[in-house]
Formats: C-alpha cells, sequence, structure tokens
C-alpha cells in the first residue's frame, strides 16, 4: 500500500474512533479536562480586560480555571495601557504547574478606546508558527477592528499527520454589525487562499450576531458554525459568540461544541459573574490529526450537539 495513502487510512480511522469517543464530551455540562484525543479550541471575550480585573485574585483565578481547560483560547476586548498585563495573566494561569504561552496583536480601533486581541496556548500540545501571527489588512476601513489570524499544529507524533490551522480572531463593532460581518465573510475567504497548502480557517470570536444574522457568511461554500440554539452571553439572553468554519475542509470537526456557563461551573451568582466577564466562553472541539472525512451536514442547516453549563 503507498506510504501516502496508508497515513491516510490510519488518520480516518483515528478521527472516526475519536468522533464516536467524544460525544460524552459534547453531552457533559463543561470539559472537566483535555482529552488527549481532541483539541479543544475556546473564544472568550472577558470584557474589558485590564488593570481592574486583574487587581481581584477571585476573578484572575476563575479566568485562570476556564484558560486551563482549553488547548487555545482566543480572547477579545483586552483594554490595558500597561504591557504587562498578560505576561502577568499568564503567570497565573501557570502557577499550577501549565506551561501557557500567549500572543498578543496590537491595539486596534477608531477611537481612543483601544482594544488588543490575543491567543494563550498549551505549549505541551499546540505550537505557534512564529512567522504567521499578523493583523488582517484593511485598507478600505471596513472593520473596526481587524482580526488578528495566526496559524497553529497540534504537538503530534508523527509530525506530519499534525492537524494546522488558521484561527482569525474577531470581534465586531456593535453598531456596525451587518457591514462587519459582509467584510469578515471577505476575510475568511482571504484566509482560505493565504497558503496554498492550508484549507483549516476557523474565525472565532464575539460577532454581536447569532446564526440568524449570517447572512453573509452563506455565500462562503460549505460554510458552519459550532454555536446555535443558545446563549452565550452570562445574562442568558442573547448569542452573540461563536466558532465558523467550512465543512469539509475543516473535517477535523468532532461535532463536540459547548458553552461554558459561569455560574454553573464555578458557582457564581449572577453578579460575580459578570465581574468576570459578560460573556461566556464557547468551544469546540477537533481532531489532533490532519484528515478528511466525507460529511453530509451542512453546519449551519443540522447544528450539533451543544453543552449548555
Amino acid at each position: 500500500m503507498p506510504q501516502r495513502r496508508q497515513r491516510r487510512l490510519l488518520c480516518l480511522a483515528a478521527v472516526a474512533w475519536c468522533a464516536a469517543a467524544v460525544v460524552p464530551v459534547a453531552a457533559r455540562a463543561q470539559p472537566v479536562s483535555k482529552p488527549w484525543d481532541a483539541v479543544l479550541i475556546c473564544s472568550f471575550n472577558i470584557q474589558v480586560f485590564g488593570e481592574s480585573k486583574m487587581s481581584k485574585p477571585n476573578v484572575v483565578e476563575i479566568l485562570a480555571r476556564v484558560v486551563r481547560k482549553f488547548d487555545i483560547v482566543a480572547i477579545q476586548e483586552v483594554r490595558a495601557t500597561s504591557d504587562d498585563i498578560l505576561p502577568r495573566f499568564v503567570q497565573a494561569v501557570n502557577a499550577d504547574g501549565s506551561r501557557y504561552a500567549h500572543y498578543i496583536g496590537p491595539r486596534e480601533g477608531r477611537t481612543v478606546s483601544k482594544e488588543q486581541y490575543v491567543f494563550i496556548y498549551d505549549t505541551t500540545r499546540i505550537e505557534l508558527d512564529p512567522s504567521s501571527p499578523a493583523v488582517f489588512p484593511d485598507p478600505s476601513d471596513r472593520l473596526h477592528r481587524p482580526p488578528l489570524c495566526a496559524r497553529f499544529r497540534t504537538r503530534v507524533q508523527p509530525a506530519h499527520m499534525a492537524f494546522t490551522f488558521w484561527l482569525v480572531n474577531t470581534h465586531t463593532d456593535p453598531d456596525e454589525v451587518p457591514q462587519e460581518l459582509e467584510a469578515l465573510a471577505d476575510v475568511f475567504q482571504g484566509m482560505q487562499r493565504a497558503r496554498p497548502d492550508e484549507d483549516d480557517v476557523i474565525m472565532l470570536g464575539d460577532l454581536n450576531a447569532g446564526p440568524p444574522q449570517f447572512t453573509a457568511f452563506k455565500r462562503i461554500p460549505n460554510i458552519g458554525w459550532a454555536v446555535a440554539g443558545t446563549t452565550t452571553n452570562t445574562r442568558r439572553t442573547k448569542t452573540y459568540d461563536n466558532l465558523v468554519f467550512a465543512w469539509p475542509q475543516t473535517g477535523e470537526y468532532l461535532g463536540a461544541w459547548g458553552v461554558l456557563d459561569l455560574q454553573t461551573t464555578f458557582g457564581l451568582p449572577l453578579e460575580a459573574a459578570l465581574e468576570v466577564s459578560d460573556h461566556n466562553p464557547v468551544w469546540a472541539a477537533f481532531h489532533p490529526c490532519e484528515a478528511r472525512l466525507p460529511q453530509q451536514l451542512p453546519l449551519a442547516a443540522q447544528p450539533v450537539q451543544q453543552s449548555r453549563r
């Protein structure tokens, strides 16, 4: 059997096994621990994350516990004048012996209130391509805060079977959602063309919109999203946050996703949960091995299982 075909069959078998094994992940209240056979990718708007939150030890501890549940966390709405906020926060995350690292983008925004995008990732399981991080070009100024893009790969053996993918971290302006979703659809397609050897693009973040407003994305062939049929804000009234990707290009998607409810997960009253953020983290699971599987979804028409707590 040719070596390439043998590798493909081995990987397909692994994905098929893991797809069955991961069903309980979607059914549980939350990802209790990171499974070895799935990569958990999370998006979390930490609502004005800066010195004020870092000065509250109880809030920092909750945020650190959130990060440790996932392999990669894309963070939105970092608003800090000091450059040491993220190093200090990652130090808190690693206080239990974890080995997370971070990449922070430049300050962005049309007003004096600037925000930064961040990726925090578990270096024991994930590698960042150091040449890849960049803000997506926006010469026409269509986006208040153009997305931060970076390419990652899983740490698996053999290395040539690693799942590689682009993450596109974004936060729309709530006053310009329809226009910015149109622009983000163009960004998504631009990232699909960014490298001829990379077809996995996952756009994630605070879109300030739910699937009924995703008309712009629907012009992208095979597009879909993980979160549907539930709320993502802490007050449980709106769906703002999501992970968007194309199928079957991202055949590593395992069909498991969730909203990590801060109140339920950490036993917090609403007021205490809102001190952490007005958004709940959202996540989806992917196989750590690069693969392609035939699939009949499409995702947008048939949402997968979800966990709410």
